[in-house]
């Protein structure tokens, strides 16, 4: 399979520095998981959107698949409280 290339948006850049860095940490791990497999067990594609949605602890990363130019574009960081807002 090949390798996916990871983007992020600029608001997801600032929520993610706003962070404590042990969850830094792992958001940054599990995000480059993603390079090689973007849609892992635990993804789940929301329905609203075409986005896809893992969760780590309780923190969401949402994002984007482009299979087409093989990226994979974060939209958010959020607390699982504000992800959906």
């Amino acid at each position: 399979m090949a390798k996916y290339k990871i983007e992020f948006k600029k608001s997801a850049v600032k929520e993610l520095n706003e962070l404590d860095s042990k969850v830094i940490k792992r958001i940054i791990s599990k995000i480059k998981s993603l390079e090689n497999n973007p849609r892992p067990e635990g993804s789940i594609k929301l329905t609203s959107e075409e986005r896809y949605r893992i969760r780590i602890g309780n923190y969401r990363i949402l994002y984007e698949i482009i299979d087409d130019l093989l990226i994979i574009y974060i939209v958010k960081i959020a607390h699982r409280k504000d992800a959906y807002k």
